[in-house]
């Protein structure tokens, strides 16, 4: 059975640390926090979860684009595990757009980011992907990546104007697409 983990918030120190490569992916324990970060991503309504975020210094995080509360108009996937995840090559095309984070409660922040990446990972079963992710996709990876080298998306924010609260977020931005 999956547990929901709790989520560090901005300011513990976890946040902040580098995040150390997963040698065996078929160890116990991190089957069972890939299940439990599935779980709690899910339960938090967001579309990505890292494991710094619930304490734990792996180089892992969950990608799991689907529709919901928080992000309406987000793609729907399958919740991917990726493991000792790289960014191989990042397109020199940038794009703006909203973020939020499940560590950062109550705040958006308008970040750029690449468009289009390409990336690597070992999926929970041991196979390595190599693959191209665009637009929101590529966002979450872009974030999620972050967070296993102790940045949060508040560090690449270009300026305090383009800040706003979840409320208005939801008020301006989601009732206007």
């Amino acid at each position: 059975m999956s547990e929901i983990l709790q989520i560090s918030q901005l300011g513990n120190p976890g946040l902040r640390r580098q995040s150390q490569v997963v040698e065996n992916i078929q160890d116990d324990r991190i089957q069972k926090l890939i299940d439990n970060l599935i779980a709690t991503v899910k339960q938090a309504n967001g579309v990505g979860i890292a494991a710094p975020q619930a304490a734990q210094c792996d180089r892992l995080f969950i990608v799991a684009s689907r529709p919901n509360l928080r992000y309406p108009h987000a793609p729907q996937m399958e919740p991917t595990a990726m493991i000792n995840p790289r960014i191989i090559a990042s397109s020199t095309e940038t794009a703006k757009d909203w973020e939020g984070c499940l560590s950062v409660p109550g705040i958006r922040g308008l970040v750029p980011r690449s468009r289009a990446i390409e990336i690597e990972y070992t999926s929970r079963d041991g196979k390595l992907y190599r693959q191209e992710l665009t637009d929101f996709v590529a966002r979450i990876f872009q974030h999620e990546s972050d967070h296993l080298d102790g940045i949060i998306f508040l560090d690449r924010v270009e300026s305090t104007q383009e800040l706003m609260t979840e409320d208005e977020y939801q008020k301006q931005v989601v009732n206007l697409l």
